[in-house]
């Protein structure tokens, strides 16, 4: 009698967080078919609980295994706004301060009985650290206000998601033929709606839609941190708007739902920003857990 096909789905348990050969992410940018310039950056990184043996009298066969555990895994997206070249200066600002700044908190990732307001408080910081950051160098430039950016930060501590937005570049969950916005577009044209002047559609149509309310770098920042509990089923994009201006949601869940890999999901979804007009720069981040043996 053949087995159930159920029966030969592994079991994954959420108390055992994913190995990193179990780890299938894929980031990419592209200038779009408009634009000279890309001022998107993104950023994927691990950070790593390592022990380096500088001297040590025991042979090769005496040394015992060194620990080499992931503490986190963090993904950023970040959309640069300003004249010139200053929206590229200050993506690329925000992701390097906000890696170090997370990588520089490392005492938060043993304090488990703390629960996690440490997390918390560090993406809060992180996003305040960036937004200075941005304006002191658009001082030094002289590029004053126009100079700024979103970000979008996703970090895995595993039994937990943390998730920092601030401005427009958006956070989909993907969960059993489910796609769902998680973040908030902090533009004029969504607090509009939230005010209940704006329809949603009218919203899309809007000149508002794109300017920013919320910004590494501008008037205001208002950093908007939330927590999730991990799950090995979850799939999880972040992009910039060059992919949201041209590929709708119910697109965007197609192709996650056919997806063979994070790599192939997101040259498919730039193909369809570029085929549908590719009127802005386009940055996509997908990741999922794939359980191996």
């Amino acid at each position: 009698m053949s087995p159930d096909p159920s029966e030969l789905e592994p079991v994954l348990d959420p108390r055992v967080k994913p190995r990193d050969d179990e780890i299938d992410v894929h980031g990419l940018t592209h200038p779009g078919k408009v634009r000279a310039n890309n001022q998107d950056h993104f950023l994927l990184a691990s950070i790593h609980k390592r022990v380096q043996v500088m001297q040590t009298s025991l042979s090769a066969q005496q040394r015992l295994p060194l620990a080499d555990e992931r503490l986190a895994f963090i993904a950023m997206i970040a959309d640069g706004v300003g004249g010139g070249e200053g929206g590229e200066r200050a993506s690329a600002t925000a992701l390097e301060v906000a890696t170090q700044y997370v990588t520089a908190s490392t005492d938060c990732y043993f304090r488990e009985a703390a629960g996690d307001e440490p997390f918390l408080h560090v993406l809060q910081d992180a996003a305040l650290q960036c937004h200075q950051a941005v304006l002191a160098q658009a001082e030094h430039e002289g590029h004053g206000r126009t100079m700024a950016t979103t970000l979008t930060l996703w970090m895995g501590v595993w039994p937990w998601y943390y998730l920092l937005q601030v401005g427009d570049s958006r956070y989909y969950l993907y969960r059993e033929g489910t796609l769902t916005q998680l973040t908030r577009d902090q533009t004029m044209a969504q607090d509009l709606v939230d005010e209940g002047v704006f329809t949603r559609a009218m919203a899309e149509r809007s000149r508002y839609s794109h300017v920013l309310s919320s910004a590494i770098g501008g008037q205001q920042a208002s950093p908007v941190v939330t927590r999730l509990r991990a799950d090995w089923h979850n799939v999880h994009l972040l992009c910039t708007d060059g992919l949201t201006k041209h590929v709708s949601d119910e697109q965007i869940r197609d192709r996650l739902s056919t997806m063979t890999s994070a790599r192939q999901v997101c040259e498919q979804l730039l193909e369809d920003a570029l085929e549908a007009g590719g009127s802005d720069n386009i940055s996509i981040i997908v990741g999922r857990a794939v359980p191996r043996g």
